[in-house]
């Protein structure tokens, strides 16, 4: 991502900003002001139009579901005075007909939930006129914790989009396979966060029985239940004025979830025999391994909660995809278990770079800790590897070099054949190719260091020394 500049003197592009949710209204202020826009963000239609009257604003972003003036009623109205005013429509997955009708009232485009921030700054830059300048590196403003490994393109991709989100009062939604990292991403959020002084409380909703789940989140009342013995403070009292990881959020039942929704929407809710209402201020921040979109279309999550806790989602790649990452962090998992005593040797880096990971991040951890005790923290070898690591290694097919640039040709050609299909929208075009938004992303920047157009107008496209965005 890059932050927009202007000439010296020049003033700010003033940006409205209309969302009844305060963390998606927070989300886009503070990333639309880290990249030198001016903004005004404001809760209602009613306020957006009352704004309009007052000050000049050069663009208009605006949810489509609000109370009160709906984001295509509040576009209407502002066309009726600002006939040339450039608006930009949010819609969550059900109002895409919606949005798209909506364009011929004047909206120049909308976005879908979750927003993607790329997507959303060149479409700014390309209404406002102002040019990109030299990416912000996430190293640059945000140092890493030190127990956080990020040598990967992706890796370092996902951080960098932390550090712009972690500022926001948004909710988060964190998607990767089980092992890849979830819960050590949301610490990296909460520790870049102004809330990093006050509590990060941590509830995994896959581990604590249904039964008991609503107690452990909300608290209960003495005699509530059968072992009800005294009051309990739940998680969410806990975690008021830090924030609350949820993590495997879609294991949760449709009772707790229309529970979590309230929570969600104004902070509010009771314990468990209680009818006195609670308020917390806790940032949520919601991970899970499983589709929680394909998990909407059967039934099983609720839809209003699913766009409520994914304002962003950050997808962290599995561990396959993200080779650069596995020495360094056996490296590091080596030095902390042995206290910098052992090393690996080279025959058994060779077997960590070989093996697929299938259990990511917390597979390559538990084989190291076997490791260190089997090498009783000297040189580590292949034999002090599971077995499945070793044989792995020992049956690898290395590809001659005319079959993997064939390979190649054909990853690129069926990726650009899927970003037409898609209109280059890179979130719809990952998931149509069964990738994360981040790798797609990491293969779209290398084809431009190659030389190819990935950007470019239809007559270029796709080819070898086009221009390029």
């Amino acid at each position: 991502m890059a932050a927009a500049h202007r000439k010296n003197g020049e003033k700010a592009p003033r940006i409205l900003i209309v969302d009844d949710d305060a963390g998606q209204r927070s989300l886009l202020d503070s990333f639309l002001r880290s990249q030198g826009f001016d903004t005004i963000p404001v809760p209602s239609g009613e306020a957006a139009l009352e704004v309009l009257r007052q000050q000049e604003i050069q663009m208009m972003i605006s949810d489509v579901r609000m109370p009160g003036l709906s984001g295509l009623e509040t576009l209407r109205r502002a066309r009726k005075e600002h006939a040339r005013l450039p608006v930009l429509l949010v819609t969550g997955y059900a109002d895409v007909r919606e949005a798209v009708g909506a364009m011929r009232d004047g909206a120049i485009n909308y976005l879908s939930k979750p927003i993607d921030l790329d997507e959303l700054l060149v479409t700014v830059q390309q209404v406002t006129g102002l040019s990109r300048a030299v990416p912000v590196q996430f190293g640059e403003h945000r140092p890493l914790p030190p127990h956080v490994v990020a040598e990967s393109p992706l890796m370092k991709a996902v951080l960098h989009e932390a550090s712009l989100i972690a500022p926001s009062e948004s909710r988060v939604l964190i998607t990767g396979e089980s092992g890849v990292g979830k819960e050590v991403l949301a610490d990296v959020i909460h520790a870049w966060s102004p809330r990093a002084s006050g509590p990060m409380v941590k509830v995994n909703c896959a581990a604590i029985p249904e039964t008991l789940l609503e107690s452990e989140l909300f608290g209960h009342e003495k005699g509530a239940f059968t072992g009800a013995v005294a009051q309990r403070v739940g998680r969410f009292e806990q975690a008021n004025e830090g924030t609350i990881f949820l993590d495997e959020v879609g294991d949760m039942s449709p009772p707790l979830q229309a529970k979590l929704l309230r929570v969600t929407q104004n902070g509010r809710f009771s314990r468990v025999g209680s009818n006195r209402e609670l308020q917390t201020n806790a940032r949520i921040l919601a991970a899970t391994n499983t589709n929680l979109e394909e998990a909407v279309k059967a039934g099983r999550f609720r839809e209003d909660l699913f766009y409520r806790l994914n304002v962003v989602e950050l997808h962290l790649a599995p561990l396959r995809e993200r080779p650069e990452d596995i020495l360094p962090l056996a490296q590091a998992f080596i030095a902390e278990l042995t206290q910098g005593k052992a090393r690996l040797s080279a025959a058994a880096a060779d077997c960590l770079g070989r093996y697929a990971w299938p259990g990511n991040v917390r597979e390559l951890r538990n084989a190291m800790e076997r490791a260190a005790l089997l090498s009783r923290g000297e040189l580590i070898l292949p034999d002090h590897l599971p077995n499945r690591v070793r044989e792995t290694a020992g049956h690898a097919v290395v590809a001659v070099s005319g079959d993997t640039e064939r390979l190649g040709e054909i990853e690129r050609q069926a990726i650009f054949q899927a970003l037409r299909a898609h209109n280059h929208n890179r979130t719809e075009t990952a998931r149509a190719l069964g990738i994360s938004r981040r790798a797609l992303i990491y293969k779209l920047q290398r084809y431009r260091e190659e030389g190819h157009a990935v950007d470019a107008d239809p007559p270029n496209f796709g080819k070898a020394g086009g221009t390029s965005i």
